[in-house]
């Protein structure tokens, strides 16, 4: 809706000049008659139609009919007594613009059949004047009928595009804040695994330190290699975000066991045949906090992993021998457990986790279905 001052439309196809014109032209019809009692009544009707055509911008509820209706009675007045229509084309504007489609198609309606109507009774009243601008007045009667059709379709796709605008840009920012969130866990238990054994074999170091002086000094060399490969680890993450192979993974967790002195069991082949480079990233990183838990909480002796693919799902099973989830519930329960939820939720997996002679972890997601025997048959 335009804003209480602007008197002439905007937007509509048509000249401000010829609006102008629109708003001049009454005055001509007026002093074209000869009685100054007429001249008083049409110059009166002019400012009191520009008046409530004024107020009905600022009209909320019934106040709306009640502008529109003066409006619409000093129009057809106008134009059957001194044969001026064009402020039909005024009114057809004003209702073009609202917004409540009840409201506009109750308006649009009496609004046509009343202009139409006082159109009819002008050509029999003033016939003169009606044949003398046929042509003006048949355009006021097409922008009566096309004009509000036209601002209410155009103002109504204008809302859905801002509607589509401010949805893109929440999506957008969705997105950032998911991301950001990827990124927050990605690097938890990526650093995470990795200072948790730095910080074993750095307690272990300074045991051994007195006693074993060679076995100290071949942790502090694993705590180096560790710190080594945990920033090179950060950078790839950093630099280019790559999804990580799970075969590559099971290398990986296969040195942290070894260096944490838990002995490792692998059932099944790494190597994930057609699995999506998401669904795999993600197996991965769930892997990787899975046994970074093992490390840091279960004090376990050994660490079995099993991997198993079917063409209806792929499934990962971890499982130590060490105390379980009901002594050590609260540190399972922080940040780990809760990132691997959220990662295979957005791959349609999940995630059971079961405390019998250890903890049993496991990781399951469905196998997609490639579109190469659809493509064949289509």
């Amino acid at each position: 809706m335009q804003n209480w001052y602007h008197i002439i439309p905007k937007n509509t196809g048509l000249s401000i000049y010829a609006w102008i014109i629109f708003c001049v032209l009454p005055f001509y019809f007026i002093f074209r008659t000869s009685g100054t009692w007429e001249i008083i009544f049409g110059i009166l009707m002019i400012f009191l139609f520009f008046t409530a055509y004024r107020v009905s911008f600022l009209s909320k509820g019934w106040t709306v009919y009640l502008s529109v209706s003066i409006e619409m009675v000093i129009s057809i007045v106008m134009t059957i007594l001194l044969g001026y229509v064009y402020f039909a084309l005024f009114l057809a504007f004003y209702i073009g613009n609202l917004q409540h489609k009840v409201r506009f198609i109750t308006l649009y309606v009496v609004h046509l059949v009343t202009t139409i109507a006082a159109v009819t009774v002008g050509f029999f009243t003033q016939n003169d004047i009606f044949l003398s601008q046929l042509p003006f007045i048949a355009f006021s009667v097409i922008g009566v009928i096309l004009l509000p059709i036209t601002l209410y379709q155009r103002n109504k796709r204008e809302r859905l595009e801002s509607q589509l605008r401010d949805a893109n840009q929440k999506l957008s920012q969705m997105a950032v804040l998911q991301e950001r969130q990827r990124i927050a866990r990605d690097l938890h238990d990526t650093l995470g695994q990795k200072l948790s054994l730095i910080g074993l074999k750095s307690d272990l170091s300074g045991k051994l330190i007195d006693v074993k002086p060679d076995k100290a000094k071949s942790e502090i060399d694993d705590i180096h290699q560790t710190a080594r490969t945990a920033l090179k680890e950060v950078r790839e993450m950093v630099s280019d975000m790559k999804g990580t192979k799970l075969e590559d993974e099971m290398t990986r967790i296969q040195q942290v066991l070894k260096a944490a002195n838990i002995e490792f069991h692998l059932d099944g082949s790494p190597q994930l045949k057609k699995t999506p480079p998401l669904v795999e990233n993600v197996l991965s990183m769930c892997l990787k906090e899975a046994v970074t838990n093992v490390v840091k909480h279960s004090k376990a002796v050994t660490c079995h992993v099993t991997v198993e693919q079917t063409p209806e799902k792929v499934r990962i099973q971890v499982q130590d021998n060490g105390l379980g989830m009901t002594d050590h519930k609260d540190s399972y329960a922080e940040n780990g457990l809760q990132g691997m939820r959220e990662r295979l939720e957005f791959v349609n997996g999940r995630l059971a986790v079961a405390s019998k002679n250890g903890t049993i972890l496991t990781i399951q997601v469905p196998s997609v279905l490639h579109r190469t025997e659809q493509e064949g048959l289509s």
